[in-house]
C-alpha cells in the first residue's frame, strides 16, 4: 500500500526515478524549513479530503437519488480486499517485468486522465453551486439517444446536465491536459485530492466490524509487501499515476520547478478516511448533537500520520503508514466507546446498504458509478 516516503522521484518520471525511490544515490539534503514545510503540507492535504469527504458522506447516505447513492462495503468485501489488492499489485509487477513500461504508463495516463476529470468535476460541483452568479442563467441540457420506436423504444443515452456542470468539466479538462503534458506535481495533487475525497464520500462501510476487518487486513497487506518483498518498491518505481500526494522539499530553493519530493499514497488517506466517515455517521445516528467519535478518530489519524512521518524521518526509510494509522484510528474510538459504555451499540449499528436497479440508470448515474470505480481503483493501486 502507499507509504510515506521522502526524497521520492519527480512526478514526470525522470531518469533519476529509480535511484530516488530507492533513496540510495543522489539524495537531496533538504533544509529544516523545507522538510517541515513538505511534511506539514502533506499532513494538511491528507486531512482535507478526510474531513470534507466525511461531511459529504453524511449527506450522500441520506440521498434517495439512485445516481447519488454510495457504494457499501460489506464484511465479505472487506475480507476479500487484501487478497484482491495483493493479486493486483503482483499482476502489475509482472506486467512491468514483461511489457514495456512506456506503453503501460501511456495507457494508465489516458485512463487516469478521464477518471481524473470526472473526479475533479464531481469535487468542484458543490463549490460551483455556491459561487455561480445568480444573475447568470443556468441552462439545462439533455443529451438523449434512443433505440427502436413505439413501445419498444429503449434509452441508450440520457445525460442531463447544466451550465455549472459544463464549467466544472471545462476546468477539470484543463487540469487533465496539464497533467498529461507536464506531469506537474500541482496537477498531480489536484487529481489526487479529488480521488481521495470521492473515495471517502462515496465508499461506505456498513458497520464498524467491517471497518476493523478491512483495516486489519490491509494492515497485514501493507507490512508484508513493504518489508517482506521488493514487489511494491519495483511497481512504485515504474508506476506513473496521480495515486499519491507529493510536496517538494526543495520548494524554498527552486520554487515551483522543485523536483525532490516527500510523498503520501492515497490509500493511506482513503482507507482510514472511510472508517472516520463511518464514525461521523455513527455520531449523527446517536442524535446527541455531538461529534465525539469523529473528532477522536480524526485526531487519532493526525497522531498516527505524525508518528509515521517522525519514524520515517528518524530512520530515513519509507514507512507503511497503516502500520501506525490502523492501531490509532481503531484503538482510540474503541477505547472511548468502552469508556462511555457504547461499545456494543457501536459494533451493532449498521449503515443502510445502497440498493438500486443498475439496469435503469441513466448515463449520469453511470458516470457517478464510475466515480465509485475511481475510488476502488485508488484503493487497489496503492503501490507507492
Amino acid at each position: 500500500m502507499a507509504d510515506v516516503e521522502q526524497n521520492a522521484a519527480v512526478p514526470d518520471g525522470s531518469s533519476n526515478e529509480s535511484d530516488a525511490v530507492n533513496g540510495t544515490v543522489g539524495r537531496f539534503v533538504s533544509s529544516a524549513e523545507g522538510t517541515a514545510l513538505a511534511y506539514g503540507s502533506l499532513l494538511l492535504m491528507a486531512l482535507l479530503p478526510i474531513f470534507f469527504g466525511a461531511l459529504r458522506s453524511v449527506g450522500c447516505s441520506k440521498n434517495k437519488n439512485a445516481s447519488d447513492m454510495p457504494e457499501t462495503i460489506t464484511s465479505r468485501d472487506a475480507a476479500r480486499f487484501p487478497i484482491i489488492a495483493s493479486c493486483t499489485l503482483f499482476g502489475l509487477y509482472l506486467f512491468f517485468k514483461i511489457f514495456s513500461q512506456e506503453y503501460i504508463n501511456l495507457l494508465l495516463s489516458m485512463y487516469f486522465f478521464v477518471l481524473g476529470i470526472l473526479a475533479l468535476s464531481h469535487t468542484m460541483s458543490p463549490f460551483m453551486c455556491r459561487v455561480f452568479p445568480a444573475n447568470v442563467p443556468n441552462k439545462q441540457y439533455q443529451l438523449l439517444f434512443t433505440q427502436g420506436s413505439g413501445e419498444s423504444k429503449e434509452e441508450i443515452v440520457n445525460y442531463e446536465f447544466d451550465t455549472k456542470d459544463l464549467i466544472c468539466l471545462g476546468i477539470s479538462s484543463v487540469v487533465g491536459v496539464w497533467y498529461v503534458l507536464k506531469k506537474h506535481w500541482i496537477a498531480n495533487n489536484l487529481f489526487g485530492l479529488a480521488f481521495a475525497l470521492n473515495g471517502v464520500e462515496l465508499l461506505h462501510l456498513n458497520n464498524v466490524s467491517t471497518g476493523c476487518i478491512l483495516l486489519g487486513g490491509l494492515f497485514v497487506y501493507d507490512v508484508f509487501w513493504v518489508f517482506g518483498t521488493n514487489v511494491m518498491v519495483t511497481v512504485a518505481k515504474s508506476f506513473e499515476a496521480p495515486i499519491k500526494l507529493v510536496f517538494p522539499q526543495d520548494l524554498l530553493e527552486k520554487g515551483l520547478d522543485a523536483s525532490n519530493f516527500a510523498m503520501l499514497g492515497l490509500g493511506d488517506i482513503v482507507i482510514p478516511g472511510i472508517f472516520i466517515a463511518l464514525l461521523l455517521r455513527f455520531d449523527v445516528s446517536l442524535k446527541k448533537n455531538t461529534r465525539t467519535y469523529f473528532y477522536t478518530s480524526f485526531l487519532a489519524y493526525i497522531f498516527g500520520l505524525g508518528l509515521t512521518i517522525f519514524v520515517m524521518h528518524t530512520f530515513k526509510h519509507a514507512q507503511p503508514a497503516l502500520l501506525y494509522l490502523v492501531p490509532a484510528c481503531i484503538g482510540f474510538p474503541v477505547l472511548l466507546a468502552l469508556f462511555k459504555g457504547e461499545l456494543t451499540e457501536m459494533f451493532r449499528k449498521k449503515s443502510p446498504a445502497s440498493s438500486y436497479d443498475s439496469k435503469n440508470r441513466t448515463v449520469y448515474a453511470r458516470l457517478k458509478c464510475m466515480m465509485r470505480r475511481i475510488s476502488k481503483s485508488v484503493q487497489i493501486l496503492k503501490v507507492v
